[in-house]
């Protein structure tokens, strides 16, 4: 079976209040979007944003809101690019949850929550190369 994962889709409460924040915050521009779901083109992958009710009403499952324990990570060129970037998402509707520091094995990272509490790293890891097409890969 080939490693893929095709989409990630994140449950949120407003689809205006989470477009502010990718679209301002990250720069990313949706491809698709309708009144309760905005989906964007990431590298190799499908990034979508819909409404928590209509999510669990297609996956026929509840209690979708509550926190998961885990985080989707924005990797950047250069260490330079992550406290900025944690900035810019702050101003447009994130929670700063840790500034950008040293992890043990090199590099800089810190967290940010989406205005429906996700979890993002962003992330300067000098071992692993970010292609001209933003393709992170892992190396060390």
């Amino acid at each position: 079976m080939q490693q893929q994962i095709s989409v990630i889709t994140l449950g949120i409460a407003d689809v205006a209040r989470s477009k502010h924040f990718y679209v301002g915050g990250f720069g990313w521009m949706p491809v698709f979007e309708n009144a309760e779901i905005v989906f964007y083109q990431m590298n190799g992958l499908m990034l979508g944003t819909w409404l928590t009710g209509a999510l669990e009403a297609d996956m026929q499952r509840s209690g979708l809101a509550r926190q998961g324990a885990f985080s989707v990570a924005h990797n950047v060129r250069s260490e330079e690019d992550v406290q900025p970037l944690l900035d810019r998402l702050a101003a447009y509707g994130g929670m700063p949850l840790r500034a950008a520091d040293k992890p043990p094995p090199g590099g800089l990272r810190g967290y940010v929550a989406d205005p429906d509490d996700h979890v993002w790293e962003i992330a300067f890891n000098p071992a692993w190369p970010i292609s001209v097409d933003g393709r992170v890969t892992f190396g060390l």
